[in-house]
């Protein structure tokens, strides 16, 4: 017998239009953000950064492709990675079939890591996705846009990221793994220990082309990126909602086919 709260139809149809209420003001809210995210001041951008892509090396201007707007997901996947990061792979997981969309709306979805494009395209191959996967191995572009940080900057306590500095990662018994155990955990997927993995962060940040000019106009990242994270929109409505103790989720291709 279940021990959760039952009730008869009616019941459960006057809870639910209380809970439609609160709906509808969270989603007013939310087009309240939406609009204050599009205020914010554009920063012009006036780094050359170049990026390897299928189609050879490009600048940042390039990858709108006509666009006049560009979505950057910045990916976790370093130069010693062994494949890319699981829960980077979730979420992407959700891009092949919204790119499509944005594009035909004047908005361009690129992916970017730091790894060598031909590192990118063996482990895009194997997740059998199609969106458009840039390195930025040659460039500053992650460090700028606040998502990779170097190992002096661990010790020193030198990382701000989402927007707050963080403590100094500690290192134990000579071994770097300081991490928590989810990234411990999820860095021994990537053939890392947790002091590297956490040098790359996940984030997306948006980009705007205008009379030839590029400016930066917002960038998310940590739990600000959950809005595009689809599994857990779905979960968030299922009847036991995330219901996690820990990391439960895999790269597509490693689950148990049950």
């Amino acid at each position: 017998m279940t021990t959760h709260k039952t009730g008869t139809r009616a019941e459960w149809l006057a809870a639910r239009l209380e809970l439609l209420a609160a709906e509808k003001e969270l989603t007013q809210r939310s087009n309240a953000l939406t609009q204050r995210r599009q205020d914010l001041p554009w920063v012009r951008i006036d780094t050359a950064y170049r990026f390897d892509t299928d189609a050879g090396s490009v600048t940042l201007a390039d990858l709108f492709q006509g666009r006049s707007q560009l979505l950057i997901y910045h990916f976790m996947f370093g130069p010693d990675f062994t494949a890319g990061c699981p829960t980077c792979s979730t979420i992407a997981d959700g891009f092949n079939g919204v790119a499509v969309h944005l594009a035909n709306h004047d908005v361009m979805l690129w992916v970017v890591s730091r790894a060598p494009l031909p590192q990118l395209q063996t482990y895009k191959q194997r997740m059998a996705w199609t969106f458009p996967w840039a390195s930025s191995s040659d460039s500053d572009f992650n460090a700028d846009f606040n998502v990779w940080f170097n190992e002096a900057q661990q010790r020193q306590g030198d990382i701000e990221y989402n927007y707050r500095r963080e403590k100094v990662f500690e290192w134990r018994g000579g071994q770097e793994g300081g991490g928590a155990a989810a990234e411990n955990q999820l860095a021994a997927t990537c053939g890392i220990d947790a002091a590297a993995y956490h040098r790359d962060r996940p984030g997306l940040s948006a980009f705007v082309l205008q009379d030839g000019v590029v400016y930066h106009t917002y960038s998310a990242y940590a739990r600000g990126l959950e809005g595009i994270w689809g599994m857990y929109q779905w979960l968030d409505r299922a009847p036991k909602g995330r219901n996690e103790t820990g990391v439960w989720w895999r790269r597509h291709d490693e689950y148990d086919r049950r």
